[in-house]
């Protein structure tokens, strides 16, 4: 957990932010994120918009924050499809036949990349990629284990188990997907979305950012990714993590900043000063003896926050989940 005096927008040059949870949740804005993003930009930070969704291409992408009163351009927009396509460009000759077992935006990807999306095994593809899309039929698995089976290379746009639902129950997501092809072939495939290095190296490379931070409200996809790819990282409230899961978290899973929202990004952080056996950040103090954890003080909750996550990052091996519910009743972010 780490401060900044200064506004995290003027410390990164670029921001890449995740969407879902962070931006919009369906189609509904964040509260404040769409004012707190034109003050970033205004501030000189660039932004992109980086997302594990291979279903959307980065027009329907842009148009869709258009909606939610975030301007942005398709080349703004970065893609686990995208991240797909190139991962295969470089593994692969121009024009090198692709089955794709997904929708329009991952073909669009490969087409951009110079291959050329088939849909069949008998196409004798060099290749299987798979991204989610909600009309994929139980034909193109067949076909694309097919291929595997007789060894076309498999790579995978992204992993997430589950995609959020208007009704709040999750639903199955291209990870669950990917598991019916893994598990008919036994071969293991190459993913390129968050949390690995592709889509994290896609968008670095496509935006020239020199010191980037990572925007996210995903501890497994968003923070995880920036850990993987030697980034700095904002984890926001707006989505599916809480409090908890950021207390309990395995190093990889651990933020360098965190906030309520996107105002966190336009906004500086306090520091979290160690004193003795407690942490202290501003008027709140933590402490941690083992799996008991406190704290005390008054203010911004938030800052009581970050005071608790150094007091339960002091050790590698996270507390346990129940230590961490009294100090979060006491800050009112049980």
């Amino acid at each position: 957990m780490r401060g900044s005096d200064r506004p995290l927008s003027e410390v990164y040059d670029v921001a890449l932010l995740d969407l879902d949870g962070v931006v919009y949740v369906g189609h509904k804005p964040v509260p404040g994120a769409a004012e707190a993003l034109a003050k970033a930009r205004a501030s000189g930070q660039r932004l992109a918009f980086v997302t594990n969704n291979a279903s959307r291409t980065p027009s329907a992408v842009a148009t869709l924050l258009g909606s939610v009163g975030v301007p942005a351009d398709p080349a703004d927009v970065v893609t686990s499809s995208q991240a797909a396509a190139t991962l295969l460009a470089e593994r692969l000759p121009a024009g090198a036949k692709v089955l794709v077992v997904g929708g329009a935006a991952l073909r669009r990807a490969l087409h951009a990349r110079g291959l050329r999306p088939v849909s069949t095994a008998a196409e004798k593809p060099a290749a299987v990629v798979q991204g989610f899309d909600p009309s994929l039929s139980y034909g193109l698995i067949a076909e694309g284990a097919k291929a595997v089976q007789s060894g076309a290379l498999f790579v995978g746009s992204n992993g997430d188990r589950t995609i959020p639902d208007g009704d709040g129950v999750p639903k199955p997501g291209n990870g669950s997907l990917l598991q019916v092809i893994r598990s008919a072939t036994g071969v293991e495939p190459i993913v390129t979305g968050k949390p690995e290095r592709p889509l994290h190296h896609e968008s670095v490379v496509r935006t020239g950012a020199e010191h980037p931070i990572v925007v996210g409200d995903r501890l497994d996809t968003d923070i995880e990714g920036a850990y993987n790819g030697g980034a700095d990282s904002l984890l926001v409230f707006t989505g599916v993590t809480r409090p908890r899961d950021v207390l309990t978290a395995p190093p990889e899973h651990r933020p360098t900043y965190l906030a309520a929202d996107l105002g966190g990004l336009v906004g500086g952080h306090p520091e979290v000063v160690r004193d003795g056996d407690a942490w202290r950040c501003n008027a709140w103090t933590a402490r941690r003896d083992g799996d008991a954890i406190s704290v005390d003080g008054s203010g911004d909750p938030y800052d009581g926050l970050r005071a608790l996550a150094a007091a339960s990052w002091r050790d590698t091996a996270a507390p346990a989940a129940d230590a961490v519910d009294g100090p979060l009743r006491a800050l009112g972010l049980a």
